[in-house]
């Protein structure tokens, strides 16, 4: 503390304070170099509670800290979810109907109503982030093609970067098709008319089989204004009625979620049982994260990166605390990730040299250490510059 200073709020002789625009936070470590102190600040003898009077292995230890911590707050958060929300979800294998891909995963051999099975020979389970991901990162993915055939399908080299760019466009890589189930019939519309009921499982129209939305769709339009021969399913046996079809191509039905139509798997968690799975699905997110990093040294990759911008379009247009707290873990598995990046400045960078310290005993001088954060420094600007001048790229150019 400086001559006339008053004396700070501190908590075991640790200063600390909240700023008026909280954005983000920093620590100063005593006997440290680092953003807020440099090498000319430290000529003074070093003092035995000083970061740089610790022996190397317990300063690493305090260097490994913060990113530990980033990823332990995810797993809590992972672990709180499905305590209080449990999960359900519809496996691949009993999806029935299949999958509808979009246009870049038909080139590739996709074809709508495949099954997935296995990537790269490990397991697909259901239509999650990270089966996604081993999907569009693989060089191999198995389906189940016509409930009978397996089909391998070579994925290319950097095809993620083409499915993200569709997905930006609203064309995600898959969905679930949705089975034409029937949950309620609109008044005075054709199907009301003709006799439709909740629960009739539509199978085909003018003889063309339409068991999910997309197909019974592109027929209502070939049908519009005209009465179509509807084969539907009710309690077990098929029936055909006549049906109008409107100018619209419609005729007057809700559909049935595929949650209430497929058997899904719910699974429930009691707190002992949540902490396991908050620590498979924090690794997994971690896992997958670090397998895309990879892709940043490449020309599409780099294109991908993105600022601010690109941070605020992952959070839903309407508040949804599942959502909120779904994508504060997955921030939290990120800052982890970048922190240890060994990059002078961020956690990472203090890390290697400390590893190079306590491997070779060699220490670096104040002085180097000092113009390593200097590099750092502009490395990270430079990067923080191009991410989100990539985002302004997209939104005003692109």
């Amino acid at each position: 503390m400086k001559e006339g200073e008053k004396p700070k709020a501190s908590w075991r002789d640790t200063e600390y304070g909240l700023g008026w625009l909280p954005l983000g936070g920093y620590c100063s470590i005593a006997g440290m170099v680092d953003e807020t102190t440099g090498a000319e600040e430290l000529k003074h003898p070093a003092q035995p509670w000083e970061f740089r009077s610790k022996p190397a292995w317990q300063r690493l230890l305090i260097m490994v800290g913060g990113v530990l911590f980033n990823f332990l707050a995810a797993i809590a958060i992972y672990a709180g979810i499905v305590w209080v929300t449990g999960e359900q979800y519809i496996p691949f294998r009993n999806a029935t109907e299949g999958m509808a891909y979009c246009e870049s995963a038909h080139e590739i051999g996709f074809v709508d109503g495949d099954i997935p099975l296995t990537a790269d020979g490990k397991e697909l389970h259901y239509y999650n982030a990270e089966d996604l991901q081993r999907m569009l990162t693989a060089s191999e993915v198995k389906v189940l093609r016509g409930r009978k055939d397996t089909v391998a399908i070579r994925v290319p080299e950097n095809f993620i970067f083409k499915a993200n760019e569709d997905a930006e466009n609203g064309q995600l890589f898959m969905t679930y098709r949705l089975p034409v189930v029937v949950s309620q019939v609109q008044p005075n519309m054709g199907a009301e008319r003709a006799g439709l009921k909740k629960g009739d499982r539509i199978l085909g129209v003018n003889g063309v089989e339409t068991r999910e939305f997309t197909s019974f769709t592109e027929e209502l339009r070939k049908n519009k204004s005209k009465k179509i021969a509807l084969r539907f399913l009710r309690d077990g046996k098929e029936k055909t009625l006549s049906v109008a079809v409107d100018d619209a191509a419609k005729i007057g039905i809700l559909l049935t979620e595929p949650e209430k139509v497929y058997k899904t798997v719910t699974l429930s968690y009691n707190l002992l049982q949540s902490i396991p799975r908050g620590v498979k699905m924090g690794w997994d997110k971690l896992t997958s994260y670090v397998s895309q990093l990879k892709y940043v040294f490449t020309a599409d990759g780099a294109k991908s990166l993105g600022g601010f911008g690109s941070i605020g379009n992952i959070f839903p247009e309407s508040w949804d605390w599942l959502s909120f707290w779904s994508i504060t873990a997955f921030l939290s598995v990120i800052l982890a990730v970048m922190n240890i990046l060994p990059i002078p400045v961020l956690d990472g960078g203090y890390v290697l040299f400390l590893l190079i310290e306590v491997v070779t005993g060699w220490k670096p001088s104040d002085k180097f250490m000092n113009a390593a954060l200097n590099v750092g420094f502009y490395l990270l600007v430079a990067l923080l510059l191009f991410a989100n001048g990539n985002d302004i790229y997209r939104f005003l150019i692109k």
